[in-house]
């Protein structure tokens, strides 16, 4: 479960209790006029999660308009999550027990028996919505929080200030990814989350700790490299295909002279490593600087 959880949390994020503002995964990337704040997030945390590095908040205050995955408006409207229990609902006469291997539903039915969850309410539904929708359970049964998510703070932040938000991509973008696995992958993704569910938290404290210590090396040559590893096509649409798609919007950013700087919050395995925005902006011929 590891080599799919571990990443697709960085994208939907987590956090843990710790005493210390978390190290930022946060770069400043710069033209002749201009410049990009790129800031690796969590979108649950806890807390004790704030208050964020001094480097974090100056940024927000030098940027000018902020981007997101989403647009603060389509994120939290209620409709979005709507549309993806809509994209997810059975169209092929199937029941989910009907879809899946008597050994999956088996393990499903006890997992969902075992948190008060009525199995017969998954039915109508893809493998890889109650994939979904187990791990989000798990993670709030731990007390994370979507209100306290590094995106929602500063689309809360610009909001207060006046600063422009906007999307880098939709909501219908994000659900097709998933809406478009195979069934054998959807049945898999979600096997291997009731497999280790017994132990999710460990794993995921040993995640939050990583971004909490800012390791971009690790989180993509441990996490990232797992899950394209294990599922090739996934990986290749929820990260590489994504970052391709907002390159040219992040170079329009930087190449217009009337745009003022900007502050880039997605989610963290989008920067790092050798498919992260960072070294695509870098390989174009942008200046980059880690910011501490």
């Amino acid at each position: 479960m590891k080599k799919i959880l571990a990443p697709l949390i960085m994208m939907l994020g987590i956090g843990t209790v710790s005493a210390e503002a978390p190290k930022p995964l946060l770069w400043k990337v710069s033209d002749k006029d201009n410049s990009l704040y790129l800031l690796g997030s969590f979108h649950m945390l806890k807390p004790d999660d704030y208050p964020l590095a001094k480097s974090t908040d100056l940024a927000f205050e030098d940027a000018e308009q902020l981007y997101f995955e989403l647009s603060p408006e389509e994120m939290n409207n209620p409709a979005l999550g709507q549309k993806m229990a809509q994209a997810a609902m059975r169209t092929d006469g199937k029941t989910l027990q009907q879809s899946v291997s008597p050994e999956t539903w088996k393990k499903f039915e006890a997992h969902a028996t075992e948190r008060n969850l009525p199995p017969a309410n998954f039915q109508a539904f893809e493998p890889w919505f109650v994939a979904l929708i187990l791990s989000v359970t798990e993670m709030q049964k731990s007390g994370l929080d979507t209100t306290l998510g590094l995106d929602k703070h500063f689309m809360d932040r610009a909001a207060k200030a006046g600063k422009p938000a906007k999307g880098l991509e939709t909501g219908d973008s994000q659900i097709a990814i998933f809406d478009s696995m195979g069934a054998k992958q959807q049945e898999q993704y979600l096997l291997d989350i009731l497999d280790d569910s017994s132990d999710m938290k460990a794993k995921i404290d040993e995640l939050h700790d990583t971004w909490r210590k800012a390791d971009d090396k690790v989180l993509f040559d441990k996490m990232a490299m797992e899950m394209r590893e294990k599922y090739p096509e996934l990986y290749q649409s929820i990260n590489p295909d994504r970052n391709k798609a907002w390159l040219p919007k992040l170079e329009a950013l930087l190449k217009d002279n009337k745009t003022d700087d900007v502050m880039v919050v997605v989610g963290a395995l989008h920067l790092v490593g050798e498919d992260g925005v960072v070294k695509m902006l870098k390989d174009k011929g942008y200046k980059i600087e880690r910011m501490k």
